[in-house]
Parts: C-alpha cells; structure tokens; sequence
C-alpha cells in the first residue's frame, strides 16, 4: 500500500508539474508528507530528485517541440544561473533550521506554512490576473536576483520550483502560461541539480530505502514525458484552470500539515 501511495503521487504530480510548469514537488511534498509514510527529510530530498527527473525529461521534449514563441536561451541561463545561487541558500537555510530543532518533524510545519501562503498569493494572482498590469524586466542583474529568490524558495521548500515560479514569470516578464511554464521547468532543473548536489557532497543524505527512489525517478520520468505531451495539445485557458484546482487542493493540504506538526 506505501509503494501504491508513492508511485500515484508522483506519477500523477509529475504528470501536473510538466504540464503547468510548477516541477511536481509542490503536490508530492506536501501529499506524502501528509500520509507520514516517510519522514519530512526524506521525503524533501526524494522529492527533489523525482522533480529533477521530470524536469530534465519534459524539458527535453518541450524544446524539441515547436511553440508559438522563442525560447530565450541567454535569459532562461542567467535567471537559472540565479536559481543554482538561491538553491544553495535554501538548502543552507533548510540545513540550518534542521539543526536547531529538537524535533526534526517540526520543519514540516514551517514548510507547509511558508507553501500555504506562497499557494494562496499564486491563486489569488492568477484568478485576477487579467485585472493585473505585468511588467517586462530585461535588466540581467534583476532578472539573476529574482532567480536567487526563486531558487531559495525552491530549496528550502523541497517543492522544486512550484506555483512561485509561475507567478513571478507572469508578472516580471509578461509571459503567457505555456512559455511561463517552460522556462520555469529549465529554472526547476538548475535549482535542483544544485541543491542535490549540496546534499550529497555535504553528507546530508537523509535515510532512505533505495527501491523508492528508483520508484519515484522512474514516476518523474514517465509522469515529465506524458504531461509534455498532453501540455502540447491543451491552450493556456485549461493550463490555468488545471493550475488554480490544484492550488486549492494544495492550501487544504498544507492546513492539515500545519496542525500535523504543530
């Protein structure tokens, strides 16, 4: 039944992550951590490593796919350049908290709250995002800055990238919600690539039984080359009303998760 719970969440979160673009880690962190079926830590790191998974694969199909705009190499490159920056701080930071709690479960509850209120600014923003004025940033300095935000976020969270990414890419950059979620999947990539690297060079591998990461790489794969495929033949209006169910379903589970670790 553990093995069934895990192989659903991350198939079907993978499968989200790469249509929306929000890496799949936003709804397998919160998810798992709510069934307990491992501990907080463990299911941080092997979260990251399922969303990099996913990303690596549905970026890899998304770039080979023909899009009605340009993909922006040098801009995409300096904002994850950003985020490799901002997932070594938020892995300093997760490292940091863990250290100074008694109760190593209890980060779940500060990451749950922080999750909480990043998903329900996204919800709010995106429902009135036709109301909002975006802007168009091109300054190299500002757009690396905002990756070393949403890299630290995305570390220190243990979601990969999430629903921040998104907004930040709407507003900042006035993107439409496909390219949006494009350029969030290679900033996703970065990130995590960096943040795992940390882990392992600094001995900070928390337990865990080998099949299931196996099993959840395998789900992140699979999950990055299906939601690729059903992101090409979806418009951006399904994208978003596919995005804003999920950022409700996630609000109520980090609710439960706070009360959980409290």
């Amino acid at each position: 039944m553990e093995y069934l719970i895990i192989v659903l969440v991350c198939f079907f979160s993978s499968v989200v992550g790469a249509i929306c673009g929000i890496g799949g880690g936003v709804i397998i962190k919160p998810v798992l951590d709510a069934t307990g079926v491992m501990a907080v830590t463990t299911v941080s790191f092997l979260s990251g490593c399922t969303v990099l998974s996913m990303s690596v694969v549905s970026l890899y199909k998304n770039l080979k796919a023909k899009h009605t705009f340009a993909f922006d190499k040098v801009f995409a490159t300096v904002l994850a350049f950003g985020g490799v920056v901002g997932g070594l701080t938020g892995k300093e930071l997760y490292q940091g908290i863990i250290s100074r709690l008694s109760d190593s479960s209890r980060v779940g509850a500060i990451q749950a709250f922080v999750l909480m209120v990043i998903t329900v600014g996204t919800l709010l923003y995106t429902i009135f995002k036709e109301k909002i004025h975006t802007k168009n940033l091109e300054n190299k300095i500002v757009i690396f800055v905002i990756g070393i935000i949403l890299g630290i976020m995305s570390s220190f969270l243990g979601i990969g990238g999430g629903p921040i990414n998104l907004v930040v890419l709407f507003y900042f950059f006035s993107m439409e919600t496909k390219q949006a979620a494009l350029y969030s999947i290679y900033v996703i990539m970065f990130s995590q690539i960096s943040s795992l690297l940390s882990t392992v060079l600094k001995g900070n591998v928390p337990p865990f039984e080998p099949e299931i990461l196996l099993i959840m790489i395998g789900c992140g794969i699979l999950g990055g080359l299906v939601g690729s495929r059903i992101n090409k033949k979806i418009e951006n209006k399904t994208v978003d009303k596919l995005f804003m169910g999920l950022m409700g379903l996630i609000i109520c589970i980090n609710i439960y998760n706070i009360f959980r670790y409290m």
